[in-house]
């Protein structure tokens, strides 16, 4: 029983890698879309969100089965639950690569205000918070998470950056304005996958740990 049991829960991890992977393309879809104002990429981004979609209930499902049919141990149990939690950040990230998507695709033909420089940045800090926090939660990393944890200053920080400067080029032209609403929606966007990574890492601390941020202690 035990065997069959580790079985799906090496089918759980696998499900998981195979999640984190399509929203690490759809994050770099969305983020190549941006910088060639390619609408063909963006849409490649939007198409991964109804995979992630779909990945999301594949695993929800797997997961009941495993509380449900087998018996878990209080180790088993904060993986599944943290697998849990994980699943729904890691749809929201989905969704924020597709809302990036789409407002490249409202953008698209119409020249940028400012180069993006710090935009890109963001989406690679994003893609390596993500991929890490997956990491770290297969290889119950614990020193990986707080890695991850701190990264999402880097993303914080680089926000500021974007929306000082867009604040800038309002001022020097107001025409400029309304491009730098949807820019600054899409540096928002990417600072959301960040604080999303960072929650799936305080969850895979809680899977090894067994304590969450959140709680009081």
């Amino acid at each position: 029983m035990r065997s069959r049991f580790d079985e799906q829960l090496e089918l759980l991890n696998k499900e998981l890698l195979e999640m984190g992977a399509l929203i690490e393309h759809a994050i770099k879809s969305a983020s190549q879309a941006l910088l060639t104002q390619d609408v063909d990429a963006a849409n490649k981004a939007i198409e991964f969100d109804k995979e992630v979609d779909q990945k999301e209930k594949d695993i929800e499902s797997l997961c009941l089965r495993l509380l449900l049919q087998q018996q878990p141990v209080a180790r088993d149990l904060r993986q599944i639950s943290a697998a849990l939690k994980m699943i729904t950040d890691m749809e929201r990230i989905g969704d924020q690569a597709a809302d990036i998507s789409g407002i490249v695709i409202y953008l698209a033909g119409t020249p940028y205000i400012k180069r993006l420089e710090h935009l890109p940045q963001m989406a690679d800090a994003a893609i390596r918070m993500v991929k890490g926090s997956i990491d770290a939660y297969v290889r119950k990393d614990l020193a990986l998470t707080k890695e991850i944890i701190d990264m999402d200053d880097i993303i914080d920080n680089l926000f500021v950056i974007v929306k000082n400067e867009l604040i800038e080029r309002i001022h020097e032209k107001a025409e400029n304005g309304e491009q730098a609403i949807d820019l600054l929606m899409v540096a928002k966007y990417f600072e959301r996958i960040g604080d999303h990574a960072q929650n799936i890492a305080e969850w895979v601390e809680f899977s090894i740990t067994g304590k969450h941020k959140g709680e009081l202690i």
